[in-house]
């Protein structure tokens, strides 16, 4: 599969408002079934047109109506997706010097096709989850040491 073609979806206000609502009733829905794991969906309010989907489906979908909700754009991207350079840093909200950093210090997997550098969507999560954690135990650290000194 080639590079993948990022086309967020940037939510309108009224978008944002009808995702915030859709949101919440299928959060409301999953919580209320926590059993099921297919979820039938009517479509077009016939009840013979049902579609089922997989649970993680619809949790997935609930994550991008939260995000549609807060008015972020957004983006689907498979786990094995080949990012460019160029792309990773924006998925990471950096610039591309500080990602090729990152890749030749060996923070983020990556492969060479020819001369250019290719990152599995995945290693980015990874390297995306690790940071956010040692960010916020870092922050945590900083709340106890304000404690300590009575700041707080």
């Amino acid at each position: 599969m080639g590079t993948p073609e990022f086309s967020a979806v940037r939510p309108d206000a009224a978008e944002a408002v009808t995702a915030d609502v859709a949101m919440r009733r299928v959060q409301r829905y999953l919580a209320s079934h926590a059993e099921e794991r297919d979820i039938r969906v009517v479509v077009g309010g016939d009840p013979d047109n049902t579609l089922a989907l997989p649970r993680s489906a619809v949790e997935l979908l609930a994550r991008i109506l939260a995000h549609m909700a807060a008015g972020q754009a957004v983006s689907v991207v498979p786990a094995h997706a080949e990012l460019t350079t160029q792309q990773a840093a924006d998925l990471l909200n950096v610039s591309r010097p500080f990602l090729i950093g990152l890749l030749d210090a060996g923070e983020i997997g990556y492969r060479k096709v020819g001369k250019h550098r290719r990152v599995r969507a995945d290693s980015l999560m990874d390297y995306k989850r690790r940071d956010d954690h040692a960010r916020r135990e870092a922050a945590d650290e900083l709340t106890d040491l304000n404690r300590e000194m009575g700041l707080y």
